[in-house]
């Protein structure tokens, strides 16, 4: 009946531990109660079978948890239930290509650095050079990088 219970709390433990590691991410109660298996499977075998049986207890216990461990990630277990989509899309761009320097708008957006504005009839994405710009300022495009448009306050 010894034997029986202290593999029963092992093969918790190591179950409890899959668990911990693959499903549930961070600190939780199954890496809590993994631990708590694990100790008080080792603690019976000490206590109640002898120092003999309590080392043996501790080895197959270890040896079964890193067992347990590389069996899981050589089986395909973890392909199964991996993400395998690619993110294709794109940011559409098309406003982008028909501005030029020294096209005036107005910022739709407070502008804290990277906001949105209105320039030719097209709303895109732009970065103040000015630093913060609130909503509806009229700006001019000063410098186009590597698709970023620079915009600065409009000078009147």
């Amino acid at each position: 009946m010894d034997i029986f219970i202290i593999t029963i709390l092992i093969v918790a433990a190591v179950i409890l531990f899959l668990v911990e590691l693959f499903v549930i991410p961070g600190i939780s109660i199954a890496g809590i109660l993994a631990g708590a298996c694990m100790i008080y499977a080792n603690y019976y075998a000490f206590t109640y079978m002898g120092t003999v049986a309590g080392f043996t207890t501790l080895a197959i216990s270890c040896l079964t948890s890193i067992g347990a461990l590389v069996w899981f990630m050589r089986s395909k277990t973890l392909d199964k239930i991996a993400l395998k989509k690619n993110i294709t899309s794109k940011i559409d761009s098309t406003g982008k290509e028909n501005v030029k320097l020294g096209d005036c708008g107005v910022a739709i957006t407070r502008l804290a650095l990277i906001g949105n504005a209105e320039i030719n009839g097209e709303i895109i994405e732009v970065k103040s050079v000015d630093g913060f710009l609130n909503e509806k300022t009229p700006i001019v495009v000063t410098r186009i990088t590597n698709g970023v448009i620079m915009v600065e306050k409009k000078k009147d």
